[in-house]
């Protein structure tokens, strides 16, 4: 999902950077009204965590293969908009340094794993709160968020390359729709693995609790 150089128009990356600059400026105003000592350390570690997950593939059917993508685990963990600045982050990272994803296109894919793959996804995630309360709600938001952040940027994805003329949206939105809908299944039990273990040994670390308070949900 991650988009390289040359596969983008200027009328598709231009708009995207924008984008993209406006979300990441908009979300650093929202992180500094609720950094703490628990906040900045514990974005140091799951950007690390998410930056390795990334670089770990798993085999999908027909010879490809898929990745971590971490917005919606971010996110509950660290909040929509701090959840969003890791994302882009990790993105910006892999671009200049492995060179995964072109640097014209790190707005666009920045737009897509980080405003709506991570913002989207925790949108998600709290409809289905509000809808389903308690502990099994929270379980089924988190799997049916983690799930659908990926189809979501990967529909973003194929919009995107149509737009710039690369490949027919038929084409591309079929095949990007059902490679990660296999994905999405692999990042909804990853998230759900990773948010449990942190709900057992140190739910107080989740931004809703440092929100709200140990006590809220």
């Amino acid at each position: 999902m991650h988009i390289p150089d040359g596969f983008l128009a200027p009328n598709a990356w231009v708009p995207t950077w924008a984008i993209a600059i406006g979300w990441i400026s908009y979300c650093l105003k929202k992180t500094r009204s609720i950094l703490n000592d628990k906040t900045i350390p514990l974005m140091g570690v799951m950007s690390a965590f998410i930056f390795a997950a990334q670089m770990v593939n798993f085999p999908i059917a027909g010879g490809t293969s898929g990745h971590l993508l971490g917005g919606v685990l971010a996110g509950v963990l660290l909040g929509p908009y701090t959840g969003s600045l890791v994302i882009a982050v990790v993105l910006s990272a892999q671009c200049l340094i492995f060179q995964d994803g072109g640097i014209t296109a790190l707005g666009a894919n920045i737009v897509n794993m980080s405003l709506i793959g991570t913002g989207g996804g925790y949108l998600i995630y709290k409809l289905i709160n509000s809808i389903w309360s308690g502990p099994a709600g929270k379980k089924i938001g988190v799997v049916t968020a983690s799930w659908f952040s990926v189809l979501l940027a990967a529909t973003a994805c194929s919009l995107e390359l149509a737009f710039s003329g690369t490949i027919p949206l038929k084409v591309v939105l079929a095949a990007m729709v059902g490679v990660h809908a296999v994905i999405g299944v692999g990042e909804a039990i990853i998230t759900f693995l990773v948010w449990s273990y942190v709900m057992k040994v140190r739910a107080d670390l989740l931004y809703s609790y440092q929100l709200m308070g140990v006590n809220h949900e």
